[in-house]
């Protein structure tokens, strides 16, 4: 199926973002997000431009998929409710991926990946993988962590490879405390498998989100749009403050 299948991709769970459009693994377009602007602001004119290029319709697509969290809260929300819309409108099945997933998904094949997102405060999104050309698979579960907390989930293991936009807010640290293991430590590489390797930054996310929806579209893992939602690992700022009252 998802060799000809249409398929429409949104990652808002990083600021900035992206939007893929592909028929099947072909790329028809895409649109890498402008940080300085909101979600709400540029998403909806994003599709529209990928689709202009394409030369294709909204009705046209098959599945949506979008970055289902961890993530930005504001632009999960976002991502999530115009997916919802779209696929209920034009009455498409969609798909969540996990955005840890995804950035895994991103940084190619290696033993153990370490995918990490920025979680504010200095704080980090994380999760573990093995990563191949058929599969990600999870190693544990994700988790929101201080860098202290981080250090001690994943500080034993001598050979990783860090990835995603936390692993690059994070590279002077990391750099930091491979050096108190005797560990090398290089940036921007995911050719070896010894020591700490940070993988390339990538900013096309939705593209990975798409391999993977296409996978599981393939096995029919597939959603309505009603029982699409997000993937929180902490609560939100203003839950929290409920939470403290």
């Amino acid at each position: 199926m998802s060799k000809t299948a249409l398929i429409l991709s949104l990652d808002t769970a990083n600021i900035g973002g992206s939007v893929f459009l592909g028929r099947g693994a072909e790329e028809l377009a895409s649109k890498i997000g402008n940080a300085d602007v909101s979600h709400s602001n540029s998403l909806l004119s994003d599709i529209n431009e990928c689709l202009n290029k394409a030369g294709v319709s909204l009705s046209d697509v098959e599945v949506f998929a979008c970055a289902a969290g961890p993530g930005s809260f504001t632009g999960l929300r976002i991502g999530i409710a115009t997916l919802k819309g779209l696929a209920a409108t034009l009455q498409r099945p969609c798909i969540g991926i996990p955005t840890l997933q995804a950035v895994a998904r991103a940084a190619g094949p290696s033993p153990l990946t370490v995918s990490l997102l920025p979680a504010g405060r200095g704080e980090v999104f994380a999760q573990m993988f093995s990563v191949s050309a058929d599969a990600v698979v999870e190693k544990d579960q994700p988790a929101h962590l201080s860098p202290a907390k981080l250090m001690a989930r994943y500080g034993v293991l001598e050979h990783v490879l860090w990835a995603g936009n936390g692993a690059h807010n994070e590279r002077t640290f990391l750099a930091e405390q491979a050096t108190l293991r005797g560990l090398v430590f290089r940036v921007d590489d995911t050719e070896t498998v010894t020591g700490w390797r940070v993988a390339p930054k990538v900013d096309d996310l939705a593209q990975y989100v798409a391999a993977l929806a296409l996978r599981a579209y393939d096995e029919g893992a597939v959603q309505s749009a009603q029982s699409l939602s997000a993937i929180y690992v902490r609560p939100s700022d203003p839950e929290l403050k409920e939470l403290c009252r």
